[in-house]
């Protein structure tokens, strides 16, 4: 797995946030029973960047928690079968799932509205993310069960929990 990550926002991150994000994407992808070796980009970023993209990319003029750019449009969510060439890293032979953007200051944001650590609210929008870039999402109520329950399956496997203060 390769996962380039940056950190372009100026707050302390009070833990290792690049071995954190690895470790999530890792578990992510396995949970979804992923045949191949990945390859994600990373960048943890500010409100005022996430806002401009947000505003350029999907027309929504605020800042957000959490983007996902997949690199493929799945049929079916972590269905392998429909994939080419294309789909994979030329050098490495890794799968390309994409992009992954997330505010560091929603982040803190959040984790204080819901009364966990930051930690916990970047493993959880690092799997949302991760599940994206595989092809879920939460239009309708059933889509969002299911990717909260996967979420929260990936997070509790790895110990991470909403105690986490």
């Amino acid at each position: 797995m390769t996962v380039y990550f940056e950190n372009e926002q100026d707050h302390a991150i009070p833990f290792d946030c690049e071995e954190l994000v690895k470790t999530v994407i890792d578990a992510t992808v396995k949970s979804e029973k992923c045949p191949y070796e990945v390859t994600v980009s990373v960048v943890i970023t500010d409100n005022d960047t996430i806002h401009e993209t947000n505003r350029e990319f999907r027309g929504i003029d605020k800042a957000t928690d959490v983007l996902s750019f997949p690199a493929h449009q799945y049929d079916t969510p972590s269905d392998f079968n429909g994939l080419s060439d294309d789909d994979f890293d030329i050098e490495s032979d890794e799968l390309v799932l994409g992009d992954i953007m997330i505010s560091f200051e929603k982040a803190m944001e959040q984790a204080k509205e819901y009364g966990h650590s930051i930690r916990r609210e970047i493993a959880f929008l690092t799997a949302h993310s991760v599940l994206h870039l595989l092809g879920y999402d939460h239009e309708t109520d059933d889509e969002r069960k299911e990717m909260e329950e996967k979420q929260e399956a990936v997070l509790k496997s790895l110990g991470i929990t909403r105690d986490e203060a």
